[in-house]
């Protein structure tokens, strides 16, 4: 089976990772805030606050920005759990912003009319997390204006986005976001076995994120509520989360970084080979603004099932069951049983149910062979005709 996703580990991976494990620490030592230096300078950001996975990012992100009861949060439906799930875990209620016909990622056209009634119903929301899907960035400037103009914080849900760029600024740089986020799960561009981070120009999100996945807990006197009993003393000021990434995590996460770029190219060069090999197929294929520079984590097609005679089923199992590894991202969020229940609407999200009915990503990963991309190509062509 060709997986839809694969990581790569290399030789200069793996003794990164023995270096770190002969150390003199496993966890709480200098790779963490090396790797977290090493991606923010990458990114073109201030700071960057390591833990354990993206969803943890996402985690302490929404707890530095305040969210909590009362509070409202919105994100595209068009994403795994998670970027609704942290709004959750913060006592907050969440809604969702239809996604854009081309692109996948959150409507620009959609929000504002969302906003738009939200204002007048009172109940405006308190972050936004646009979700950069299969790689490419949301039109972030577009939607900075509407966080300025109608004052929610932003979320920048770049799980799948690291590597590539939005306006010529790398994706990460949180110039138009309170915060961005990046995971680092074995299918992402990148990865650190499991692991994830927060970036962010503010000194002060920053502090209160490193608080929050560490127990709550500082050893800084300046930050405590009085002077320390000795050199022992620590204070729990938050209620947080053993969110820590690990000093092996941080090792190997700093071997791939230093690929980044090639593994993006790479991708991109793929993507472009289904693209030309695809184009006479009854499918659209992935869409690309001239203002992005997409990671492409994910190669999304649409089956055109005006067009042909197979249903979206019979296409994805006929290809599981030529032995191609393809996937469906996204279920819609709200279709899930927790949020079914409640009360979000799948009617007023026409364009994500569109993309549900036709969606499958085929397999795509930097170092994966021509001869199995053309096995793709070659089963699609067959189902297809």
């Amino acid at each position: 089976m060709i997986p839809y996703g694969r990581q790569e580990i290399t030789d200069t991976d793996i003794e990164a990772v023995v270096r770190a494990l002969k150390s003199d620490f496993l966890t709480q030592g200098p790779k963490v805030p090396e790797f977290e230096r090493a991606v923010a300078d990458y990114c073109g950001a201030e700071h960057g606050i390591a833990v354990n996975s993206g969803t943890s990012a996402l985690h302490v992100a929404c707890l530095a920005l305040g969210v909590g009861k009362g509070d409202v949060v919105w994100t595209s439906p068009i994403t795994f759990v998670a970027s609704a799930n942290c709004a959750r875990y913060c006592g907050a209620d969440v809604d969702f912003v239809d996604i854009d016909s081309k692109t996948y990622n959150m409507s620009v056209s959609a929000l504002v009319d969302k906003l738009k009634m939200a204002q007048k119903n009172g109940c405006l929301p308190k972050v936004v997390i646009p979700v950069h899907l299969s790689g490419q960035s949301c039109d972030m400037a577009a939607i900075r204006g509407l966080a300025d103009k109608y004052g929610f914080a932003i979320i920048e849900d770049a799980c799948h986005a690291i590597g590539g760029r939005y306006q010529g600024e790398k994706t990460g740089s949180c110039k138009y976001s309170d915060i961005t986020v990046f995971s680092f799960h074995p299918v992402k561009i990148i990865t650190t076995a499991e692991g994830g981070m927060a970036l962010t120009n503010d000194a002060a999100l920053a502090g209160k994120m490193d608080l929050y996945r560490t127990h709550g807990i500082t050893r800084d006197p300046e930050l405590m509520t009085q002077p320390p009993d000795g050199p022992w003393y620590y204070q729990q000021l938050e209620l947080g989360y053993n969110y820590r990434m690990t000093e092996l995590q941080a090792a190997l996460g700093i071997s791939q970084l230093t690929r980044l770029d090639e593994v993006v190219k790479k991708r991109h060069r793929l993507a472009g080979r289904y693209s030309r090999h695809l184009v006479n197929l009854p499918l659209t294929l992935p869409f690309q603004e001239e203002t992005t520079y997409s990671a492409y984590h994910l190669y999304v097609i649409r089956l055109a099932t005006d067009i042909t005679q197979l249903s979206h089923r019979e296409v994805f199992k006929a290809l599981r069951a030529a032995g191609i590894g393809v996937n469906l991202h996204y279920i819609p969020v709200y279709r899930q049983p927790y949020f079914r229940d409640l009360s979000c609407n799948p009617d007023e999200f026409s364009e994500a149910e569109a993309y549900y009915r036709e969606a499958i990503s085929i397999p795509l990963y930097h170092h994966m062979s021509f001869p199995d991309q053309d096995l793709v190509v070659d089963s699609l062509k067959s189902i297809l005709a």
